[in-house]
């Protein structure tokens, strides 16, 4: 074994050895660019924890002895997934055999600080190890550092460049305000900085050197000695920066399709193409003519987020006007992002429209009819509409029947790209859209008609405690199991609730109702819409973690059916109170207010049952395809059942009836979506050379203590933070106030406990704001960075009428 190698002989695929760093400068001295000397004690010796003093003196004097700097390079960082950036220690002007040992040895030591383990922690990483690189110091003139891409925004389309003189270290720390240079098509700079055009002309050409090098953009150290020679210092990916979109050949603009559903999380490609398969059925249905590769081209995945394709109609000189208003729903963040845009010259008005109209009127010209007869039914006759799209559900939960038993696995697959949306594409989802569609509408008329009569507060409470929401009604039946399960309340708190699944599923655990709510609502998730994500029915344990939530309601009032019975209440006092002031100042629109409002009381909950009836056809396709995993698992062509799940419909189709061994693609989009899994922040508008969109604006005026987002439901509440991010076996106090991503109807047994909701995310029309309204607790979205900007445990007041969050400061 050599425990100690040049960095002249070292390359990438010896990470394990010589860690992420050393491999880098091994990288760029094969590339031919010019690195200080230096050698590497290598990984091995850190794990047989056996310093080789005498080899580490012997290379540090055939260096020339001297000053040198003593950096770590462990096993885990300078990589794709995780930069570990100044989380292990680097020691500069090291001189002497004794100094240099003693700075090794604190290297080895960094890698188990509580913050370099935190990190570890949090990138998913188990295991390390360190090795430390051993290089002749650099006096420079200058130095700093160069961003080969712009590590706010995202564009690939410029270089940051951040240069003070002397070390680099001080820019790195953060201990100096460097000179910033943004080296684009337009390069900007001061004018008497510490870089002239000629050097930094140097560092881009390196920069573009490296970043195709490496094929990735690159976050690089550099120095600048006296004599005017560039010295590259380290060369590491970029981890922070979010997928590109496919290269096209010219800009285009990419609205984030999910969050507004509270999909925050990335998405399996098996749960693209399903969500693509499902929607080209309905367009085909209704005549539309599809490309059979790609039925949907505008929505493009990226990082496993669906995308809409934004720029032919923000190019539109007629649909352009249009998009303003469209986008409210997205929040004021995302519609002034795109507003943006719309002043860039590269959107600028084109001929021509983004549609086929002939496509268009297929479409829309049948429906016309269906559509005026829908909406004037459901308003006249409510409850018949109501009773007619819970029959529609019904129905269509019956009739998708997958292939009996037994059937090969490409009947299975024939039958998930044929058959599985069959009947929540027919004609039954008519009967559940038109009364639906009425219910969003009169969800929101009303409002415009008491404009100067009624707040948005008092308009907001008539929309409490809704009745005839599946995922509220849901949500209920799960307290009823926690009222079950108070006899066994010792062993629902006191036991972790992936235990509590696992004792479930063996038969081992007290019948509480927890099977026939399973059968009822065991198709969902959070996250549903994915065909790749475990349903309830699978893994319980979610629901377990709200039921032991639920059991630490000690105050009968906070009780969640309690709290939806005042929310109904308050909201029909409500409708009289509005009522009767309308009618003194405006007779006739106070009347048509009244009379919408009470209609709205009885359809506008409706909003989530068109994906609810979707659900069964989603775990019915699920199901067939983790059997066609087993069976491609036992022919050897895939390591795991629930592989399939990343790979799309084309992809499973040649491992079905080809034998396409697809192992290695599962494994490497496994890890991509492991990695995107912990990503924070997702652009809501996306340029296709990376840039997010909102990260352009000029920052807002610094409140004190106090946040801005948008207003999603009314009425003010105190209380602790929660910040959670993922639902999975989350708990939340009674009280406490959730601040979460985004949210989905597989968040919503978190609500039922809380005092408030913010998300970072979302639409006033999604469902984790309608529930709020329902349950009578006051919501707050489109708070960019919630999760990051408050702490769990900070008392904070939410007001969801203005759409602010004040953070209280300790006394």
């Amino acid at each position: 074994m050599r425990p100690i190698r040049p960095l002249s002989e070292v390359d990438s695929s010896m990470v394990d050895l010589v860690g992420g760093k050393a491999a880098g400068l091994g990288e760029m001295i094969k590339a031919g660019e010019r690195v200080p000397d230096g050698v590497c004690l290598t990984a091995d010796s850190y794990r047989a924890r056996d310093l080789p003093e005498k080899q580490l003196v012997d290379a540090y004097e055939r260096l020339g002895a001297g000053r040198v700097a003593v950096r770590s390079s462990a096993t885990t960082e300078d990589l794709p997934d995780a930069g570990f950036a100044g989380q292990h220690d680097t020691y500069l002007d090291v001189e002497g055999a004794d100094r240099l040992v003693e700075a090794v040895r604190r290297c080895w030591d960094s890698l188990n600080t509580d913050r370099a383990v935190a990190y570890r922690a949090a990138a998913g990483i188990d295991d390390a190890a360190m090795a430390v690189v051993i290089q002749r110091m650099i006096d420079p003139d200058v130095a700093g550092v160069l961003f080969t891409a712009d590590p706010v925004t995202g564009s690939r389309s410029r270089m940051i460049v951040d240069a003070a003189p002397g070390l680099g270290t001080a820019v790195v720390e953060g201990t100096v305000v460097p000179d910033h240079y943004a080296l684009g098509p337009s390069p900007s700079g001061p004018d008497a900085g510490s870089l002239d055009r000629h050097r930094l002309r140097q560092l881009r050409d390196a920069g573009r050197r490296l970043q195709a090098h490496f094929g990735a953009p690159q976050d690089i150290e550099w120095a600048i000695d006296p004599d005017g020679t560039l010295w590259l210092l380290q060369s590491r990916p970029i981890t922070t920066l979010f997928p590109l979109p496919p290269d096209t050949g010219e800009t285009r603009l990419y609205l984030e399709f999910g969050h507004i559903q509270g999909m925050f999380r990335p998405c399996t490609p098996m749960g693209v193409a399903m969500l693509k398969a499902g929607s080209a059925m309905w367009l085909r249905g209704r005549g539309a003519k599809l490309d059979r590769r790609d039925p949907m081209p505008r929505l493009v995945p990226i990082g496993g987020r669906l995308y809409f394709d934004l720029t032919d109609f923000v190019r539109n000189k007629v649909l352009r006007k249009r998009l303003r208003a469209g986008l409210r729903i997205y929040g004021p963040r995302v519609q002034s992002a795109v507003e943006r845009m719309m002043t860039d010259p590269r959107f600028a008005p084109r001929p021509g429209m983004p549609l086929r109209l002939r496509n268009a009127l297929r479409i829309t010209a049948p429906l016309v009819p269906h559509a005026i007869a829908g909406l004037a039914s459901s308003l006249a006759r409510p409850d018949a509409a109501r009773s007619r799209a819970y029959r529609a559900v019904k129905e269509i939960r019956r009739e998708t029947i997958p292939p009996l038993e037994p059937a090969t696995a490409e009947a299975r697959l024939r039958w998930v790209t044929d058959d599985a949306y069959k009947q929540v594409m027919g004609p039954r989802m008519l009967d559940l859209m038109w009364p639906l569609a009425t219910g969003i509408l009169l969800g929101v008329v009303p409002s415009r008609l008491l404009k100067g009569i009624a707040t948005d507060e008092e308009t907001g409470t008539v929309l409490g405690g809704m009745p005839h929401n599946v995922t509220t009604e849901m949500d209920l039946a799960l307290w009823d199991l926690a009222v079950n399960a108070r006899p066994h309340r010792a062993l629902f708190l006191g036991t972790p609730p992936d235990e509590l699944a696992a004792r479930y599923l063996g038969g081992e655990l007290p019948d509480i109702g927890l099977a026939g709510f399973l059968d009822r609502y065991g198709m969902r998730a959070a996250a549903e819409v994915d065909v790749g994500v475990p349903r309830w029915q699978e893994d319980p344990a979610p629901l377990l973690a709200a039921i032991a939530n639920y059991l630490r309601v000690e105050d009968p009032d906070q009780a969640p059916d309690r709290r939806f019975e005042q929310a109904a209440h308050e909201a029909e006092e409500m409708i009289e109170t509005l009522s009767r002031r309308a009618r003194r100042t405006r007779p006739v629109r106070g009347r048509l207010a009244a009379f919408l409002m009470r209609r709205s009381r009885r359809l506008t909950g409706l909003r989530e049952i068109g994906k609810f009836a979707w659900l069964p056809a989603l775990q019915a396709a699920r199901r067939q395809l983790l059997l066609i995993g087993d069976d491609l698992v036992s022919h050897g062509l895939l390591e795991r059942a629930d592989d399939i799940m990343f790979l799309d419909l084309d992809e499973a189709r040649a491992a079905v009836l080809h034998g396409t061994d697809h192992r290695d693609l599962v494994a490497s989009r496994r890890a991509g979506h492991r990695r995107e899994l912990r990503r924070a922040a997702v652009p809501g508008a996306l340029l296709s050379d990376g840039t997010d969109v909102e990260a352009l604006a000029p920052p807002g005026p610094a409140g004190e203590g106090t946040l801005a987002g948008m207003a999603a439901a009314a009425g003010r509440a105190t209380g602790r933070a929660r910040v959670i991010r993922d639902p999975s076996g989350a708990r939340i106090e009674p009280g406490e106030i959730l601040v979460a991503p985004t949210t989905d109807p597989g968040w919503t047994p978190l609500f039922m406990t809380a005092a408030g909701l913010v998300t970072e995310t979302g639409s006033p029309v999604a469902h984790g704001p309608t529930v709020a309204r329902e349950y009578g607790i006051p919501a707050v979205i489109c708070l960019r960075d919630a999760t990051h900007a408050i702490e769990t445990g900070q008392l904070i007041t939410i007001d969801g009428t203005a759409g602010t969050v004040h953070i209280h400061t300790p006394s």
